[in-house]
């Protein structure tokens, strides 16, 4: 019942209250990005909704005109097409507002996995192991708040995989919450995401090395 209908009606009524309230801020960020760099305040990206369809995710625009559109953050070998706006969009997760949007028109739920890029094929794939690419992708999701940007695409599966398994009001709410803490913390983010993280890891057991070889 939950699953199949009440979710749906509760997304419809929360994503428009939440609109109408975050209106004002959304009002500044865009002027905040049209004011830093060239270009139109939203971005659309083409993603992966329910049963692997495609539709198009509004975002405020982070990156600088001219980066292509295709490409997960995680293979970006620098972040300097990130501007300052976009930067602290991104920290504060405030540029996946317009979402609000993808939610009403049934594109999108509150709470779900992710939607992945078309050609996130290693995610996509372990998503069709557990069901994950069944339901509505949400704003936020289990996996969102396990580790975000720290986990690889594996561990995300699992993750949506257990939401998917478990999809109840009490687990939303909780996901909810977990949504609000992990975002005031500033926990799970990894400018550059999991690429990034793992170039850490690497540069960290290099130097650990040189430390060791210098003894």
């Amino acid at each position: 019942m939950y699953r199949n209908h009440i979710k749906r009606i509760l997304d419809i009524h929360l994503a428009t209250l939440a609109l109408v309230i975050l209106a004002p801020v959304m009002i500044i960020v865009a002027i905040a990005v049209k004011l830093e760099s060239p270009g139109p305040a939203f971005f659309i990206q083409q993603r992966v909704g329910i049963h692997k369809s495609r539709f198009g995710i509004i975002k405020f625009r982070t990156m600088r005109e001219g980066t292509p559109a295709d490409v997960p953050t995680e293979r970006f070998q620098h972040t300097d097409q990130i501007t300052r706006v976009g930067k602290f969009l991104r920290k504060t997760s405030l540029n996946e507002l317009p979402q609000l949007i993808n939610i009403i028109r049934g594109e999108m739920s509150i709470i779900g996995p992710r939607p992945a890029l078309g050609n996130q094929f290693d995610l996509i794939r372990e998503r069709d192991k557990y069901g994950a690419n069944d339901v509505l992708p949400g704003l936020s999701g289990w996996a969102a708040i396990n580790g975000r940007d720290t986990i690889d695409n594996k561990a995300k599966a699992r993750f949506d995989g257990e939401y998917v398994k478990n999809i109840s009001f009490w687990f939303d709410v909780k996901i909810i919450i977990g949504t609000l803490l992990t975002v005031m913390h500033n926990t799970g983010v990894v400018e550059g995401g999991t690429g990034a993280l793992a170039r850490q890891e690497m540069a960290a057991a290099q130097d650990r090395t040189l430390a060791v070889g210098k003894r």
